[in-house]
């Protein structure tokens, strides 16, 4: 990530602004280079517009100063709010929803930070599309400037959190697998390099300041979204989990859990890569009710000016995904994701996109939930691919049989078989129909999935079958090529064109192809409109 500075507008009360997150000039983390960032003065639409400013160290700046900015354009009004940064620094993040010229004004109860300014926001460059969105009234995903986002999701909770060094191993490993959403916890459940987001007041683990950020610690993970943003990955932040009583992060009390919410929201929501979490398996943080994730909720809403993705993740409890301030259903099922309509069943109750985010793990450690082979796992994701819902991946391969050190736990290298199989997946999906495809008429049995009369995806699983008489829920009349797909040898053989006859209502087509098979698990069928 480069950050391009300009001039203090008065004095040195305003230190710089920055703009085009994810347009380094420099080589990336992935090793590319990247275009160079606009002019300064400019953002690209969707980037990042930073205004830093210099202010009061003295007291709680955490708790004393208030600080926002009012962007305008236009008729467009968005109000900022900014945050403390330590040693007297403070910042405003806007990551603009249009071209054009902005002015903006700060707001605060300290006389010396309200400054104003403007700021030119540009077209996006090659590479930007923009936050991913839910498709309008839809079970998909789509980037703001309209392009398809198919996720393949991962899980490595607490990578961001380690040393310089495992995270430079963990983002080559990233540049090179077909993921583009990760789980990552801002709070540490592992051992980490980073470990105290807050300011410790004492030796024992839970000696801590909930109305004191330690800076430095939230700027390294904010550093990790913004290399999985040069990458083209999401960064699916998680605020809140069980696994760490004695410290007791996610046992905070609701003014602080208040002010910890707003801020990560002010701090890292500009990033246009971010998506929010509230937390994973949220039933297992015994300090707080359903009520207090709902309220934790609604001041997420009015403190996210950019309306990044939410979800809340269960362990055995699910959350009512209806609920307004759910964007998607995050779901941990092994058990739905073995079956692609009771995948389905899953979004007809959530009424939104629904992602499987945890499905079990492709691993070798004793517990049950990190012992899938990489056929369990690649059979996974396509059970949810037909259910019309996603799938998140992870790993607990490792010679010392520890989740804590392997990739779900710190990151580092993939040692598994999967990746490679769900990067063919992830090229099946980019070369089906957009957004997504969907179970069609599942009510009737025919586990499909597809688009009517368009495309059709049939997926046998580990069954071996050496012959399928085709029966498609719909499409008489149309001619159809017909593809099978080995999903674990990632390979495509054509198997002919077919012309599906016009029959009577609730008659089956005489004439409809029989397809023959190899006979071996983890083969799919798809027809696609010749």
């Amino acid at each position: 990530m480069e950050i391009t500075r300009r001039t203090a507008v008065t004095g040195a009360a305003i230190l710089g602004a920055a703009a085009a997150v994810g347009l380094p000039t420099t080589a990336s983390a992935s090793g590319r280079t990247a275009p160079a960032a606009p002019a300064p003065g400019t953002v690209e639409r969707w980037g990042l517009h930073e205004i830093v400013l210099n202010g009061p160290d003295k007291g709680n700046p955490f708790v004393d100063v208030t600080l926002a900015a009012v962007f305008r354009s236009g008729d467009q009004r968005i109000k900022v709010p900014g945050f403390y940064d330590g040693e007297g620094t403070y910042r405003i993040r806007f990551s603009p929803p249009q071209t054009g010229a902005w002015s903006w004004s700060v707001e605060s109860n300290v006389r010396a930070l309200r400054k104003s300014g403007r700021v030119t926001v540009v077209e996006p460059a090659a590479g930007n599309h923009g936050p991913v969105q839910v498709v309008p009234d839809g079970y998909h995903f789509v980037y703001a400037d309209g392009s398809p986002y198919r996720q393949i999701g991962t899980t490595s909770y607490s990578w961001a959190l380690q040393g310089d060094e495992k995270c430079a191993v963990t983002l080559d490993t990233l540049s090179k697998a077909p993921f583009n959403k990760i789980r990552m916890l801002v709070f540490p459940n592992v051992p980490a390099a980073y470990t105290d987001p807050f300011v410790r007041t004492g030796t024992e683990p839970g000696a801590w300041d909930p109305t004191r950020f330690d800076p430095a610690y939230f700027r390294n993970y904010e550093r990790r979204i913004a290399q999985l943003l040069e990458l083209g990955i999401q960064a699916d932040v998680v605020l809140y989990h069980p696994y760490d009583e004695d410290r007791g992060y996610s046992d905070m009390a609701r003014a602080d859990d208040e002010r910890y919410v707003r801020y990560v929201s002010a701090r890292f929501g500009a990033y246009r890569n971010v998506w929010w979490s509230m937390a994973n398996e949220y039933d297992g943080v015994d300090s707080k009710s359903v009520d207090d994730w709902d309220h934790l909720f609604e001041v997420l809403v009015a403190a996210d000016p950019h309306d990044r993705l939410r979800s809340i993740h269960n362990a055995n409890i699910y959350y009512d995904a209806r609920k307004p301030w759910i964007t998607h259903a995050s779901v941990q099922s092994a058990g739905a994701s073995m079956d692609g309509l009771r995948a389905h069943l899953h979004r007809q109750f959530a009424l939104k996109p629904v992602v499987f985010d945890e499905v079990a793990y492709e691993g070798n450690i004793s517990e049950r939930w990190g012992q899938l082979s990489g056929e369990e796992m690649t059979s996974r994701f396509w059970n949810t691919y037909v259910g019309g819902t996603y799938c998140g991946h992870g790993e607990t391969l490792n010679p010392e049989q520890k989740p804590s050190i392997s990739w779900l736990g710190q990151g580092g290298t993939l040692n598994g078989t999967s990746a490679p199989r769900l990067a063919f997946l992830k090229q099946v999906m980019e070369d089906g129909p957009a957004p997504g495809i969907n179970a069609l008429q599942p009510d009737w049995d025919y586990e499909i999935a597809g688009v009517d009369n368009q495309y059709f995806v049939k997926y046998f699983d580990d069954a071996t079958p050496t012959e399928w008489a085709a029966v498609l829920p719909n499409g008489a009349g149309l001619a159809f090529k017909a593809d099978i797909i080995d999903t674990w040898n990632m390979t495509v053989t054509p198997a002919g064109t077919f012309n599906m006859a016009k029959v009577p209502r609730g008659a089956q087509d005489p004439a409809r192809p029989n397809i023959e098979l190899p006979g071996k698990p983890w083969i799919a069928v798809r027809f696609t409109k010749a």
